[in-house]
């Protein structure tokens, strides 16, 4: 698949995968809140999809779409959402409060930046064995004011280590807009202060995060230390389910909705020439057949076991073996023995 034609892909099937989970939770086959990336997309597309398998990502709960673009296969997430004993956390906690090691996907956290300092400590080991891999950690701008995101970035421009920390600038903090949380336009600036580049886009421009994002990979395998880089974007939803949003100016919504950036990448894919009619209607169709067959499968897949409640909550580790290591290829999962599930054209 053209590379154009692959984005558009993941752009589409991040859109459509969220929308199944939201119309999943509505039907009470999800536990607990959803938290929407709606308008999001092309940012978890834009900083995953150039990624080494390789390197390392610690998303946040809003971050469905860089788990996808990372490698983990469509049916393990949705048994995950849906609190199977097949999913990440083996049905012991839901969405996206569990990772997968072997795809380099770490486990978000209710308190948001603190695994900023966990992306260190990986960046830190990268730098020291000298492999060319890089972490890549997510935070929103309200979590930019906890101690953890200065300690982390602190860390990271003394040691020069090769990570990148994204902020998913969307303009609320739950309920709490920029403007009360900090005095600069451009939370990138403050980099700076910790001794390291500093860059700011549009989170709701692929092209412009891809271009970004591939500035602060290289810069990163290249040995010259982190990257803050700020995408500015808008949260249209509200903070979860539960949040009507009724604190925002209502100006505000179909400001950004006219930005989508599904919107702007097709219209990109028009200028380019493709028949954007065909090529989405066939996307779509098979994205849909994927995402069917992913629900099918998590629906089908066993309740998690009771008395296996206390199993697996914490690692064993032999001294002197590392805890981590790079990936290998895996067998994907099926819901018949011998059935595969069909695997999208990746970079």
């Amino acid at each position: 698949m053209e590379r154009d034609l692959e984005l558009y892909y993941w752009l589409l099937l991040v859109r459509h995968f969220e929308r199944r989970v939201e119309r999943l939770h509505a039907k009470n086959q999800i536990v607990g809140s959803v938290y929407s990336g709606l308008g999001q997309e092309a940012i978890v597309v834009g900083c995953t999809y150039g990624l080494a398998r390789e390197d390392v990502i610690f998303p946040l709960h809003r971050d469905l779409g860089a788990v996808l673009v990372k490698g983990v296969p469509q049916r393990l997430l949705m048994a995950q959402l849906l609190g199977k004993e097949t999913g990440l956390s083996r049905g012991k906690e839901g969405f996206l409060h569990a990772g997968d090691l072997e795809q380099g996907v770490f486990g978000a956290t209710s308190m948001l930046a603190s695994t900023l300092p966990v992306a260190c400590g990986f960046a830190f080991k990268f730098k020291v064995r000298r492999e060319s891999r890089v972490a890549v950690a997510f935070f929103g701008e309200g979590a930019s004011s906890r101690g953890d995101f200065h300690e982390a970035a602190n860390f990271a421009g003394i040691h020069k280590l090769p990570v990148i920390f994204v902020c998913e600038n969307n303009r609320y903090a739950y309920s709490t807009p920029l403007s009360a949380t900090m005095a600069i336009d451009d939370l990138a600036d403050r980099a700076a202060g910790y001794g390291f580049q500093g860059l700011t886009c549009n989170g709701n421009d692929l092209q412009d995060v891809l271009e970004h994002m591939e500035r602060s990979l290289q810069r990163a395998r290249d040995g010259a230390g982190p990257t803050l880089l700020e995408c500015k974007t808008y949260r249209r939803l509200g903070h979860s389910d539960h949040d009507r949003a009724s604190y925002r100016i209502k100006e505000e919504v179909p400001h950004w909705e006219s930005r989508d950036p599904i919107r702007l990448w097709e219209s990109y894919l028009q200028i380019k020439g493709y028949d954007l009619p065909k090529e989405k209607a066939a996307l779509e169709e098979r994205i849909k057949g994927e995402i069917d067959d992913a629900v099918r499968f998590a629906e089908e897949c066993p309740e998690p076991k009771p008395e296996e409640a206390l199993a697996d909550l914490y690692a064993t580790w032999t001294p002197g073996t590392p805890s981590i290591v790079a990936p290998e290829s895996r067998e994907q999962p099926s819901a018949e023995p011998g059935q595969e599930e069909a695997a999208p054209t990746l970079h």
